[in-house]
């Protein structure tokens, strides 16, 4: 049986301790010795650090990290997001994604009202177009020509029409900002629906005294109607305007007066069209039918279906409960006291 060969490793290991061994009597006979033993320290804990790093790389084990202070802004961010449950422990789940400015603005935008947003959604196409094609061919292409409207064909002149407030500038912001305003003020209170009866009203109302009056554009009437219709609706409720506090009857005058102080007596035509057609629907759709005529702007059934479908649910469930109440039998009752 041949002996057995020292594994080249042991003898290392061997070699190491004894060194190690003989460092460490040799720095106690010193430090008993000698008065400035620990002049040198750094070259003791350099070599034990040598060694020790040499005895975990035999073992195979894991070695010390040498970490500097520095770190990475990824590790940053996840020590600031790291939560933690109510027991103290870390929570585990997806971390929460940061809303890019775009997706707040689609956000807001799909939260705007189905025929506000229809309507505010033409008016930045037309603004485009107009932006593109220059003033003259945008009025050329975009105002409402009779001509090319009625022996053309040119369907789209009426939208455009109603759509087109000009070029981009302090007064197409302002005016934006009212056609979403009051809009969404109208389509909140009347439905869906019936704001899309409304538009339908006021652009062939617009249509015919725009092409009377020789209007190629008639956007502002449109925004000065919807402000009538609701300034009717609460005629003597107080608003803000400006620094004012005014009867909401008048916002439409005001309106119209400051466009007049701004831009001449000529752009009071487009408010007097405005409040003319909506006090038109005005009159039809809330005071005949009290004294007894037709209501012939409600919105049809099968559209209040396809554009509102709880409101359809709830009228018809109304509905049933006031045939119901028709059909009950009176009974002869008695007198009290008899």
């Amino acid at each position: 049986m041949s002996p057995m060969r020292p594994n080249k490793q042991c003898m290392k290991v061997c070699s190491i301790i004894l060194l190690m061994a003989a460092t460490s009597s040799a720095s106690i006979i010193n430090g008993n010795n000698n008065p400035i033993s620990f002049v040198r320290p750094n070259n003791m804990m350099r070599n034990n650090e040598a060694n020790i790093a040499s005895i975990l790389e035999i073992r195979g084990g894991a070695t010390r990290k040498r970490g500097g202070k520095s770190a990475s802004l990824s590790s940053l961010d996840a020590k600031k997001r790291v939560k933690k449950t109510a027991s103290g422990s870390t929570k585990v789940g997806k971390q929460p994604e940061k809303e890019s400015p775009l997706n707040n603005t689609m956000q807001k935008y799909k939260a705007i009202l189905p025929m506000t947003r229809l309507y505010i959604t033409l008016v930045g196409i037309s603004t485009l177009l107009g932006v593109i094609l220059g003033e003259e061919a945008g009025q050329v292409i975009l105002g409402l020509d009779p001509i090319r409207f009625i022996y053309g064909l040119e369907m789209w002149r009426p939208i455009t029409a109603a759509s087109f407030l000009g070029p981009p500038s302090i007064g197409w912001l302002m005016s934006a900002y009212y056609l979403f305003e009051y809009g969404s003020s109208l389509e909140r209170v009347y439905g869906t629906s019936q704001q899309l009866i409304f538009l339908i009203t006021q652009v062939g109302i617009l249509s015919m005294t725009a092409i009377l009056f020789g209007q190629p554009f008639f956007g502002q009437s449109v925004i000065t109607s919807m402000l009538h219709v609701l300034s009717r609706s609460m005629p003597h409720q107080k608003v803000k305007w400006l620094i004012f506090t005014v009867p909401y009857w008048t916002l439409p005058y005001g309106l119209m007066a400051s466009d007049v102080l701004q831009g001449g007596a000529a752009a009071a035509l487009p408010h007097v069209l405005g409040v003319l057609s909506g006090h038109c629907y005005y009159f039809h759709k809330f005071v005949w039918p009290k004294m007894g005529g037709e209501d012939w702007l409600v919105a049809p059934d099968f559209l209040v279906r396809r554009l509102e479908p709880d409101s359809a649910a709830n009228n018809a469930g109304r509905k049933s409960i006031e045939t119901a109440l028709k059909k009950r039998k009176k009974g002869k009752g008695r007198k009290l006291g008899a």
